[in-house]
């Protein structure tokens, strides 16, 4: 049996549910890495290999032109309570339509998708086709960060990143930067709290700055406003009956492009200073020169042992609507009722691998898959089988039309 007999979407489709049944957090893709290699190679890719971090890279041979690289992640978030899904969630079911489990949507079924159609354009494409699959997208793009390092990275000419898109053309999206406020106190027994200094007094004028800052948010006319919300407070010691003397508000800050730590670090702090300044003058204490500004940072170990200590950030990025790319991939996958435009082209709500590729490495970068993105890191997660029978098909089309407009722009 030949490569192409082997490619089809109901081969795909049955590639993505045994994704689905491979749980795959961060730092523990290992086993889900394995068989998306095993299946480049039954499929008869030239190459497919995984990197020092366990990324999956697999390469079908073209012609000359320009190499395209297709994307997706191999990680997932956590799928909570079994209790609370419809459908298992790494079952891998297929019903009513639609392709069920963590992972359907974001981003096993267009992983899967991406995955065949490569080997499907052999002979067709006119040049190279990279998948490159990598890990811990999901916090933060170590993975990708790592394929596309300046120093013996891929070097595509053109990025399609399949995240899901619901059939649109998709140009950019807000960063994300996890930011702490890391609050200093003087720890006591609760019995004696007037021997204490009680950080959890602090969190009041924190949230109340936060607060300030989330309504001055700038904003882009393409991608929105940035936006930014506290989303967990901690405390140590941990013990109940115990005063604590670090607390630490971790904030989710959606950025823009232009945004860099220190603007970022030093928005927050203008915005939070001054609430914390009239608490002490209140409380008659120098209780906030002990409030510290950072980036989050997490030890992060990929499942092939190697760590690394990164800065929980994803960067964002803009395509220009109007570049020869974006235009001629639009007019490749036509809008869905098959009226004869081009599809729709908007940015995504959420972060992906993207802000690595054309944020800061200045490739030329868009998104297409199926899916609704509200059904990304729920318990509804699912893929409409029919519409992604119709974008594996607009795949087929879609990428030698982003390596012709890619072959144009480098000649």
């Amino acid at each position: 049996m030949t490569s192409s007999e082997r490619v089809s979407f109901d081969a795909a489709l049955a590639f993505a549910q045994d994704l689905i049944r491979i749980p795959s957090m961060p730092g523990e893709e290992g086993e889900l890495a394995r068989r998306v290699v095993a299946e480049m190679e039954k499929l008869g890719y030239d190459e497919a290999w995984t990197d020092d971090l366990g990324s999956v890279v697999g390469i079908v041979r073209g012609g000359a032109g320009p190499t395209v690289m297709l994307s997706a992640h191999l990680d997932m978030v956590a799928a909570g309570d079994p209790e609370e899904w419809e459908y298992p969630p790494f079952d891998g079911v297929i019903a009513d339509g639609f392709l069920h489990g963590r992972g359907a949507m974001d981003i096993k079924g267009p992983l899967a998708i991406q995955t065949h159609v490569a080997a499907a354009l052999r002979d067709r494409a006119p040049g190279d086709i990279i998948v490159a699959h990598p890990v811990y997208e999901e916090r933060g793009g170590w993975g990708m960060d790592h394929l596309t390092r300046l120093d013996g990275g891929l070097r595509p000419d053109a990025v399609i990143i399949g995240e899901s898109t619901q059939g649109d053309i998709a140009i950019g999206h807000r960063g994300r930067a996890e930011v702490e406020i890391i609050a200093q106190g003087l720890a006591g027994h609760a019995s004696a709290p007037e021997r204490a200094r009680n950080t959890f007094d602090l969190v009041p004028p924190i949230l109340a700055g936060v607060r300030d800052l989330a309504a001055r948010q700038d904003s882009d006319d393409v991608l929105g406003a940035s936006s930014v919300v506290a989303t967990g407070i901690d405390a140590v010691p941990t013990s109940l009956n115990v005063i604590p003397d670090r607390v630490t508000v971790t904030l989710d800050w959606r950025i823009l492009p232009v945004d860099t730590e220190e603007s970022l670090l030093g928005r927050l702090a203008d915005a939070v200073r001054p609430h914390l300044d009239r608490f002490d003058a209140q409380e008659g204490r120098q209780r906030g020169a002990g409030v510290e500004f950072r980036l989050a940072t997490q030890i992060q170990r990929a499942w092939t042992g190697v760590e690394e200590e990164r800065r929980i950030l994803s960067p964002g990025f803009l395509m220009d609507p109007g570049h020869p790319i974006v235009t001629a991939a639009a007019r490749a996958v036509g809008s869905r009722n098959g009226n004869g435009e081009s599809a729709r082209v908007r940015p995504w709500t959420f972060a992906t691998d993207g802000g690595w590729t054309c944020g800061v490495r200045g490739v030329p970068t868009i998104g297409f898959a199926p899916g609704e993105e509200r059904h990304a890191h729920t318990n509804t997660e699912r893929l409409d089988l029919a519409e992604a029978r119709w974008g594996y098909g607009k795949y087929l089309d879609l990428v030698p039309a982003v390596q012709t407009a890619a072959r144009a722009g480098r000649d």
